[in-house]
């Protein structure tokens, strides 16, 4: 039987409806898992208390010394599972896959009720995720996702609704695996891993979601504010309204990557569109396309890539080679 680490972070899972005040963090969380008795017909679990927050006040950084600590503890351990808030759960999943080390599994888990809903989820999500990480074929595959019998990979997973318990998908390209009643089946591998082993981060970066009728102004706030990089999730293909392309040739004139997401759901952005403000015009003028990649991993990936290598031309090479 595997040894297992349960770190816990916070969240919606670990917490508890009270009275008026809303549904709040719970101290009981940690106490309930070291007595939870289905775990320990699947593996031999240690329960670490880490942090017991909203997954709203999760920072870059926050996210970055949850992996450094995952990187140390796995060490002593077959697999570690880490409980989340699920609000930013794809974003320290995310950041964790690309600059753990390890190549032992690493599931993130979560609830969308807290623990005093009828019908909660978190229980048997973290059930699933501890089935996962004990898992022979969950080894080398970089961190998982296991929400509602699903397995997902950090770089592809969403939170898609609000508050249902399916909330988690991989838009597009679905899950990886499943967690059934009888065992835990691998349908498919992912093409797509990349790491960025460094130590630290360069949080001087921004994203800024594209809407009609804008203007230049939050691009040059990040000017100002002495950004690094500026994400830009654009429309479609990675489209944008000509009213941007001044400050956007401004932005890369002063040597500060700007790199075109799509606020869509699925597919790539692409140097298609050849009007002003089109994604083959800004491909021209400089800007970087992010491939199928959603903005808030984009962000996240300059952050790892800017802390190790504190040079936008070498960030460049390495985002472009590394894209799909």
């Amino acid at each position: 039987m595997n040894n297992i680490l349960i770190i816990l972070t916070g969240g919606t899972i670990a917490m508890k409806a009270s009275g008026n005040t809303g549904v709040v963090p719970s101290p009981e969380f940690a106490v309930f898992l070291r007595q939870f008795p289905q775990l320990s017909s699947v593996a031999h679990v240690d329960v670490m208390d880490y942090l017991n927050v909203p997954s709203p006040y999760i920072s870059p950084q926050m996210m970055f010394d949850l992996a450094k600590l995952i990187d140390l503890k796995i060490i002593d351990y077959d697999g570690v599972v880490v409980t989340h808030g699920t609000d930013t759960l794809e974003e320290t999943a995310y950041l964790c896959d690309l600059v753990l080390t390890t190549r032992k599994p690493v599931v993130f888990t979560a609830a969308m009720r807290s623990g005093n809903d009828i019908g909660l989820d978190g229980p048997r999500n973290i059930i699933g995720a501890v089935r996962v990480a004990s898992h022979h074929d969950s080894m080398d595959k970089g961190v998982l996702v296991v929400m509602n019998d699903e397995i997902h990979t950090a770089r592809d997973v969403v939170k898609s609704d609000t508050g249902k318990v399916d909330a988690f998908i991989s838009m597009g390209y679905g899950p990886i695996g499943n967690v059934d009643p009888d065992m835990v089946v691998y349908h498919r591998s992912t093409l797509y891993r990349e790491s960025v082993w460094t130590d630290q981060l360069d949080t001087r970066v921004d994203l800024i979601k594209a809407v009609a009728g804008m203007n230049g102004k939050y691009i040059r706030c990040s000017m100002e504010s002495a950004a690094l990089a500026i994400v830009i999730e654009a429309f479609g293909r990675g489209n944008l309204p000509k009213s941007l392309v001044p400050d956007i040739e401004a932005a890369i004139a002063a040597n500060i990557l700007v790199v075109i997401a799509s606020r869509t759901y699925t597919g790539r952005v692409l140097p298609e569109y050849g009007y002003e403000g089109g994604g083959k015009h800004l491909h021209g003028l400089g800007a970087i396309l992010a491939g199928d990649m959603k903005g808030v991993k984009v962000r996240l990936k300059l952050m790892a890539l800017f802390g190790k290598y504190h040079d936008a031309d070498v960030v460049r090479r390495f985002f472009l080679q590394s894209l799909n």
